[in-house]
């Protein structure tokens, strides 16, 4: 994977599990990605999301802490934001209105990640 797929563009990391969530900042930082996050709750992914001036992608898993992260690909998708879900869950849990939207199961590669979201 070349980094010149995501150097410089600015991703959200949203994921509650502490060594999911530092090993893939980690990757994207590396591969020259602006990390924002990582966060561990809708409240506090929603927030964010309202004060980045840009993101040109989100990486979501589907279940935060109990929640599901549904209004924060709601808010992604109103900016505009590409992003891909990630999950432990099957495709049937996820709204038929994010059908479009990648969906990567856990456990998963970084670099599978990026090649969903820059294609």
């Amino acid at each position: 994977m070349s980094d010149l797929a995501i150097a410089g563009r600015i991703v959200l990391v949203v994921e509650d599990e502490f060594f999911v969530a530092d090993s893939l900042k980690l990757y994207l930082e590396q591969e020259g990605a602006v990390v924002v996050g990582p966060v561990a709750s809708v409240d506090a992914a929603l927030e964010l999301i309202g004060r980045a001036e840009r993101l040109d992608a989100g990486i979501v898993d589907v279940n935060l802490q109990g929640k599901r992260v549904f209004p924060v690909a709601d808010a992604l998708a109103a900016r505009g934001v590409p992003f891909i879900f990630i999950t432990s869950y099957g495709p049937e849990s996820i709204p038929k209105r994010f059908a479009s939207v990648p969906n990567c199961p856990k456990p998963f590669r970084p670099d599978e990640l990026v090649r969903l979201l820059f294609p």
